[in-house]
């Protein structure tokens, strides 16, 4: 068994792979590096009920795996580049070979994945941490879970600029009701849940556009969504409208958020 680790600098997952299979997921949170790593492989083999020995090798990744210098519990103990690893966890989830990812956590990285290479094309520095970043100052929440309940309640037309406001028809092939200018309206009556759909919808329809232009710049015709982000359910929505707009969809599939620690793991495979 093969156990990969995706050290972020939020949470921290694993996943326990045999025989290019995942037969286990965890994520934990922990203040440094290696208290995540090994607090990951702790719960890993607890809540599967086995020992160290039943692993074989150990393969970190993210932005934390650099503080990794050494085996872990004795187990032998590999680093692989994040970026590699998005790309084969996200050929392992699609079951394709050849698929363009954007992977979606604090930041929001833009791949492209094959069997002979798998290229960067870019990213942006929006995403979950913009999301919190945000609504710590507007709505004073940096908790998902209350920021994601506020935002089921809002209404964009009290925050954003809708084309509507501004025309009374569509423009181009955009519809009265799609987003002219984010945060372009602010209503004095805005509250604290338009605030929270209002940060979601800009954060992911931004994440959205890149990706959609990463994607026709490789002729492909579908995105995978990988990452926390992949599990937004308002986001979702947002890349969805998005999709019908350009004719690009966008795929969520299940353990979307393991796919740098799947990757990690099947990269010793």
């Amino acid at each position: 068994m093969i156990i990969g680790i995706d050290i972020g600098s939020t949470t921290t997952k694993a996943v326990a792979i045999k025989k290019g299979v995942v037969i286990r997921t965890v994520k934990t949170r922990a203040y440094d590096a290696i208290t995540s790593a090994t607090g990951a492989l702790g719960k890993m083999l607890v809540e599967s009920n086995l020992s160290f020995s039943a692993v074989e090798k150990i393969v970190v990744t993210g932005v934390g795996s650099l503080f990794i210098k050494d085996k872990i519990f004795g187990i032998p103990t590999e680093r692989i580049d994040e970026i590699e690893a998005i790309g084969l966890g996200g050929m392992y989830l699609c079951k394709r070979d050849s698929v363009v990812i954007a992977n979606i956590g604090t930041g929001t990285s833009i791949i492209e994945a094959n069997r002979d290479k798998i290229t960067h094309l870019g990213g942006t520095g929006v995403g979950g941490g913009t999301i919190t970043g945000l609504s710590k100052e507007l709505i004073h929440s940096t908790t998902f879970d209350h920021i994601l309940k506020l935002a089921q309640k809002g209404d964009l037309q009290h925050v954003d600029l809708l084309i509507e406001d501004i025309s009374d028809r569509g423009i181009s092939f955009l519809d009265p009701k799609a987003t002219a200018s984010n945060f372009g309206k602010m209503s004095d009556t805005a509250g604290k849940e338009d605030f929270a759909l209002a940060i979601i919808n800009m954060v992911f329809q931004v994440i959205g556009m890149i990706a959609v232009f990463a994607a026709k710049s490789r002729d492909a015709n579908s995105i995978l969504v990988t990452g926390n982000g992949s599990k937004n359910l308002l986001g979702q929505n947002v890349l969805n409208e998005i999709s019908k707009l350009y004719h690009v969809g966008f795929e969520f599939p299940e353990d979307a958020e393991y796919a740098t620690a799947i990757g990690a793991a099947l990269s010793k495979e």
